[in-house]
């Protein structure tokens, strides 16, 4: 399918048959053109933004990609899953994204699992130009009102780091985001934003590449920083990142792939390719939540908030409350036993052995990982699964998903599932 994302004033006369289009920052005339991120120029230039040209297309382009992800439906493909998604943005740069387009190309590949054609044009919205205002925080941290992510602007407040904390705006995630920031003093410059995609009709419900504007709203919250190498802070745990399959049929972007090493990678390398000096930096990669929990730098904040935060991925499906028996609840649940707290988290299903088979398939899907993993041993549960990582790292990398399984046997077993 045929996305095209376009200022207002470069947007075509009239749309290829089947396409279908958004509208950067400003609304169309045209009721069947969707918009992103409307009314925004004004707030950015009030708040003192005023990004170089990379910066301010990568964000475009992180939205421009959340778009399509939303409005191209997946059981309209071929196979129910995998989707051919041609996206043509316009930018006010377009020159070193075409130079680098197979780079992102093969990182959304990564990312979402579907084939992506990218095409760049001129006209795209200019940079907005607020009046810059003197900032003292050395780096941005990602705040999404989750367990990693608190864990991690604890730990860079204690070593001494200032983060610019940044959020995307989440319904009830958004009051946590708040409370978080002002905990870790950060409330000044607490940055919460959303892209704003508005469009009639079906939305993929997947969305994997969510995570690209979390990403643009963080390059940009870089152009407050006075460093010329400014530093993104990543607080994902490394079993999560890694996201192993736990089934063969749970391969690739079945299971989401966020923070991967290798869309991290990727995106890295995109973004010096086309002028942006950002380093992502992942301090977590080799560690797993139960460690992250364990080694926190302040416990006491860490007592006081952590069963608060947000993990579950039907969070919306059970009225904003964890469901108790995914993927991201279970690695949670495992890693709070394994910190050795009271686990207060307000859970749909307590225990993981409850009836009903719509939330059974992934209690029995890490059952088979772990079981596979003890009685076959880690190497065959794992194939190929580290190929794409250097041999320096490819031991951390094992380390790190065997201490993931072992914590979630114990929450298997405690449960009466294994």
């Amino acid at each position: 399918m045929n996305i095209i994302c376009s200022s207002v004033d470069a947007l075509p006369a009239s749309l290829p048959s089947g396409a279908r289009a958004f509208t950067f920052l400003e609304s169309s005339s045209r009721p069947t053109v969707g918009r992103i991120a409307h009314g925004w120029r004004r707030e950015l230039e009030k708040a003192g933004y005023a990004p170089s040209t990379p910066v301010w297309d990568f964000v475009l382009f992180c939205f421009a990609v959340c778009a399509a992800d939303i409005a191209v439906l997946r059981k309209k493909s071929a196979d129910g899953w995998t989707r051919q998604i041609e996206l043509d943005i316009t930018l006010s740069d377009p020159a070193p994204w075409e130079k680098n387009k197979r780079i992102a190309e093969n990182m959304l590949r990564v990312l979402t699992g579907d084939f992506w054609t990218l095409r760049f044009s001129e006209g795209g919205p200019t940079p907005p130009k607020g009046q810059r205002r003197l900032c003292d925080r050395d780096c941005v941290a990602l705040l999404s009102g989750g367990l990693d992510s608190l864990i991690g602007g604890i730990d860079a407040v204690a070593q001494g780091r200032k983060p610019i904390f940044v959020s995307h705006l989440a319904f009830e995630d958004s009051a946590r985001q708040v409370a978080y920031a002002k905990t870790l003093g950060g409330t000044d410059w607490h940055q919460q934003w959303s892209h704003r995609i508005v469009f009639e009709g079906e939305k993929e419900t997947s969305t994997r590449a969510r995570s690209m504007a979390f990403y643009g709203l963080a390059v940009l919250a870089t152009s407050l920083l006075s460093q010329k190498k400014p530093e993104i802070l990543v607080a994902e745990n490394g079993f999560i990142s890694l996201n192993p399959p736990l089934l063969p049929g749970r391969m690739a972007s079945l299971s989401t792939r966020t923070t991967h090493p290798l869309f991290m990678r990727l995106l890295q390398e995109m973004l010096e390719g086309i002028g942006i000096e950002a380093s992502l930096l992942m301090p977590y990669r080799f560690k797993t939540k139960g460690e992250m929990l364990r080694e926190c730098a302040n416990q006491t904040i860490l007592e006081t908030h952590a069963c608060d935060t947000t993990s579950c991925g039907r969070f919306r499906t059970y009225n904003r409350m964890h469901c108790g028996r995914c993927v991201p609840c279970m690695v949670r649940k495992a890693a709070i036993h394994h910190w050795g707290h009271p686990d207060t988290t307000n859970y749909k299903f307590s225990s993981l052995s409850s009836s009903g088979k719509a939330s059974a398939d992934d209690p029995m899907a890490v059952a088979c990982a772990v079981l596979s993993a003890e009685q076959r041993g880690l190497d065959s549960f794992l194939g190929a699964t580290l190929s794409f990582a250097p041999q320096a790292d490819r031991q951390n990398y094992r380390r790190v998903i065997e201490q993931g399984l072992s914590e979630l046997a114990v929450l298997l077993r405690a449960d009466g599932v294994i």
